[in-house]
């Protein structure tokens, strides 16, 4: 069944940008561009990223891939500049990239949005919907987290590998998305007996541990599970 809210290649389009998006954001900014971006030169190379993969995935649509590149400059600036560094914050910048994309499939004239070369093929827009999903379940996940979870950093006195806390937070919320696209949502429960079995020794020493863990494991597993049922309830909706 398809979604009655807009015509499907709208929808596509907008799946394609979102993807290009959330590459950009996510797995081609590293850490050390997203800590120097107050310096011009990195926030310029992000909006480069930005505008490269917005021109691939929409086909070439140049004059919509810098329109969207500047606007995810001027959203960051922003951000950097001007805003704290907290949950709100997160949510509040990636809620106003999204909204520039929607704006931008529904209300630009279609002269804009005209591509250069063929758009994506239906199956590729599926892969760009299902990676958009995963992205938003691990990588997305990991700075919503690790916001929530800072003011409670300190008294929970962490001693661990360094990042290992991150890429354990990677791993557990794509093996949800996994089980979860897979059909398979009755396998978290195990995941979430394994990581509470391996903590055991840990939390059972330390009131303020324990509590800080359980806080960040629910927080975890709930933007993962999040991430993956509306990624499947789109993938229903669209007819995939």
């Amino acid at each position: 069944m398809s979604l009655p809210i807009m015509p499907l290649l709208t929808i596509e389009l907008l799946i394609a940008l979102v993807c290009a998006h959330l590459l950009a954001d996510f797995v081609f900014q590293t850490t050390n561009m997203v800590l120097n971006k107050h310096r011009p030169v990195f926030m310029l190379m992000h909006g480069l990223h930005v505008f490269a993969l917005t021109a691939l995935f929409s086909g070439g649509a140049m004059a919509l891939s810098l329109g969207i590149a500047l606007t995810h400059v001027a959203i960051d600036a922003i951000k950097v500049h001007l805003a704290p560094d907290t949950l709100r914050t997160y949510l509040l910048d990636q809620c106003a990239h999204l909204v520039i994309l929607l704006c931008a499939v529904m209300w630009l004239p279609n002269a804009l949005l005209e591509p250069w070369w063929p758009p994506l093929s239906t199956d590729m827009i599926q892969v760009a919907l299902v990676l958009s999903g995963l992205i938003t379940a691990t990588m997305a996940g990991g700075p919503a987290v690790g916001h929530l979870m800072a003011r409670y950093k300190f008294d929970a006195q962490l001693d661990g590998l360094e990042y290992a806390g991150r890429i354990i937070g990677l791993m557990e919320r794509g093996l949800i998305f996994l089980m979860v696209m897979i059909g398979e949502p009755s396998g978290i429960g195990f995941l979430i007996a394994a990581k509470s079995i391996l903590r055991f020794d840990t939390v059972s020493r330390d009131q303020k541990m324990s509590e800080y863990v359980i806080i960040g494991t629910l927080a975890s597993f709930g933007w993962a599970l999040a991430a993956s049922f509306a990624t499947m309830a789109t993938m229903r909706a669209l007819g995939y």
